[in-house]
């Protein structure tokens, strides 16, 4: 299928991080795609960037931590037509290896937060919700 009125894929990496308590670090976005959506903090990957460096920069421009990013946790095809954009999202398993979390970025982030596995926000963004699904509950830690 191809419209050459729509923009070629975009790739955005998101990490999933989670505090000693097994709380997750989501944002709330203010741009789409999914505005108004609490999300996985991340970015878009610059050309000549490998994923893992994307993942590092965007999480401590975003929220101020430096990060060790892990294993992939899953790829999220994020796609809206009417809206004329896809993005491509990979999603890593991350911890905390220097920081605190903070809303470095105002102009694009409504809000931070950590949240327990029984209090997450809605919504939520489409790669948050796979990640979470595919790590499972029991996981996070």
């Amino acid at each position: 299928m191809s419209n050459s009125s729509h923009s070629a894929p975009r790739v955005g990496v998101g990490a999933f991080i989670t505090d000693a308590s097994g709380r997750l670090l989501l944002v709330k976005r203010l741009r789409p795609p999914e505005a108004g959506c609490w999300g996985l903090p991340g970015g878009k990957v610059d050309f000549g960037e490998r994923l893992v460096e994307t993942a590092a920069r965007e999480i401590l421009e975003e929220v101020g931590l430096v990060i060790a990013v892990g294993e992939l946790i899953c790829i999220v095809d994020q796609i809206d037509l009417d809206a004329g954009t896809h993005w491509v999202a990979p999603t890593y398993r991350a911890r905390v290896t220097a920081g605190s979390a903070a809303n470095c970025e105002p102009h694009a982030l409504e809000g931070i937060g950590w949240f327990g596995r029984d209090d997450l926000p809605s919504p939520l963004t489409l790669s948050a919700r796979r990640a979470i699904e595919t790590l499972g509950a029991a996981s996070w830690g």
